[in-house]
């Protein structure tokens, strides 16, 4: 493997794990329900302008629809009155709105069908919404528990008897010694005791009469 290609990986890992400690879960729960949020405002929004959108195209198929029906009309009182070019300019007008009804009709539906779309888009981004915000707090709850947990064994891990043990080790050897220092101090200060050996006891009686003779 080459060098550079063995480099990128170490760096790679190195961000990785950065990465691993800076994402807080806690926190990341919480960007991520405002991500989401985010998208919600947006998509309402959306919706509230294919709804008028959705308005606007229901209003010119009304208004194209009255207004076919109008020409009709027209055309008829002109029939009834012998006005056969009057009623022609109302026939031609009622063809020309006819043909826009057609068109706006189309349109509409599609916006409808756009609308209901949309509409379940919503609706599912919303059910998310709740379902996610209930799962953040079993998470986050779950998250304070295990961090809780953690945080305890690792002060429990530092506890040992080791410590004392090598204390009392230490302060056992100090006193041993002390006591030894004592007892030497002890000996050398006590007063000479004749021994009460007979042998010593014949010699010195027999040193001290050689003493009084050479007097």
């Amino acid at each position: 493997m080459g060098i550079f290609k063995r480099l990128k990986r170490i760096a790679i890992a190195d961000v990785h794990e950065v990465l691993d400690k800076a994402e807080n879960p806690v926190s990341m729960l919480k960007q991520y329900i405002r991500d989401l949020e985010e998208q919600l405002v947006k998509a309402q929004q959306a919706l509230v302008d294919q709804l008028v959108l959705e308005k606007q195209c229901e209003a010119l198929v009304s208004q194209t629809q009255a207004a076919v029906e109008k020409r009709l009309q027209q055309a008829n009182l002109a029939i009834e009155r012998n006005e056969d070019e009057v009623a022609k300019l109302a026939l031609q007008d009622k063809i020309v709105n006819e043909r826009k009804l057609s068109a706006y009709k189309q349109q509409y539906e599609a916006v409808q069908a756009q609308t209901a779309d949309l509409q379940s888009k919503v609706k599912a981004l919303q059910e998310k919404h709740e379902e996610l915000k209930l799962k953040q707090h079993e998470l986050a709850s779950r998250a304070h528990t295990a961090q809780a947990v953690q945080a305890i064994q690792t002060t429990v891990s530092s506890f040992g008897a080791d410590s004392a043990v090598q204390g009392f080790s230490r302060m056992e050897e100090r006193i041993w010694a002390l006591e030894a220092k004592t007892k030497a101090s002890q000996a050398l200060a006590a007063p000479f005791q004749p021994s009460g050996n007979s042998l010593l006891q014949a010699e010195a009686e027999q040193e001290l009469e050689r003493l009084k003779a050479a007097k």
